[in-house]
């Protein structure tokens, strides 16, 4: 059966990982209609650095879109909001618990929702996904243009109820795949840290994020980005070799650094098709 390609004028979905780990985490991600920022845990300047070293102007970015209170997801949110005039998105509960850990300054452009729920930002279907992460009200997302849909699944807590679900609906994903477990039993952090790290509100193994994936390539999933990886836990090597052991040498994986930007991450637009047959 023959195969036709969508007209050219859809264009591809793009993510870039500004940086990803326990020392700051900040993802771009542009469409044919907005550009958004998911979480501010890096500073304004390197943002701003970062962007610019892919030709791309931060103060252009539609909305700021935080996923929970910890610092190294929104340590600078007040920052990015009054210096590039982005509107932040969050839930209530995750505002109020930032404000209590750090001064954010005045916040004018702010827009609420609830975990869980769905909402728009121009044309784009922004899904909130709660998560049992050990944050006050935390969520993931799935941004969503009408052509593609690209998850942001960092700090999970543990494998919950309905995530593979939400995964198979997935054309491309960026999953924290946070430590290797005998790393982290060997490693230098104290017992009730590693108990933290490997319990229900802390990160996915190497493992567990791969068993997650391994049935959705390649007739769901395009790619996915390893992100949150552990410095003193984990090494990319680690990560992507466990992946691919579990979901095959040929599927596309991506390593989201824990100090710079990464390269362009394009999410293609599925053929005529694929698109009918969903």
């Amino acid at each position: 059966m023959a195969h036709f390609v969508l007209p050219d004028t859809l264009c591809a979905m793009i993510l870039i990982s500004l940086q990803s780990g326990s020392n700051g985490n900040c993802f771009y991600v542009e469409t044919q209609s907005s550009t958004v920022l998911i979480d501010a845990g890096i500073s304004a300047r390197q943002a701003a650095h970062r962007l610019a070293a892919t030709g791309r102007d931060v103060k252009n970015v539609d909305a700021l879109f935080i996923s929970h209170d910890h610092s190294d997801h929104a340590r600078s949110m007040g920052t990015y909001h009054r210096k590039f005039d982005v509107p932040v998105y969050a839930t209530e509960k995750t505002l109020t618990a930032i404000h209590r850990r750090s001064r954010q300054g005045t916040l004018r452009k702010v827009h609420t929702f609830l975990s869980g729920s769905t909402f728009q930002l121009g044309e784009l279907k922004i899904e909130s996904i709660r998560t049992p992460h050990d944050a006050v009200d935390g969520v993931a997302f799935i941004i969503d243009d009408g052509i593609s849909r690209l998850g942001i699944f960092t700090d999970l807590g543990h494998v919950f109820t309905g995530l593979a679900d939400r995964l198979a609906t997935l054309d491309a994903v960026v999953i924290e795949s946070n430590y290797d477990p005998e790393m982290l039993e060997d490693g230098p952090y104290p017992i009730d840290l590693k108990k933290r790290i490997r319990g229900p509100g802390g990160h996915l193994s190497n493992r567990e994020a791969a068993e997650l994936l391994r049935d959705l390539y390649p007739q769901n999933l395009q790619w996915a980005c390893l992100a949150h990886l552990s410095e003193k836990n984990n090494h990319p090597d680690i990560a992507l070799r466990t992946h691919r052991e579990l979901s095959g040498q040929n599927t596309t994986l991506y390593v989201a650094d824990r100090n710079q930007e990464s390269e362009c991450m394009e999410v293609l637009p599925p053929t005529q098709e694929l698109q009918t047959s969903r």
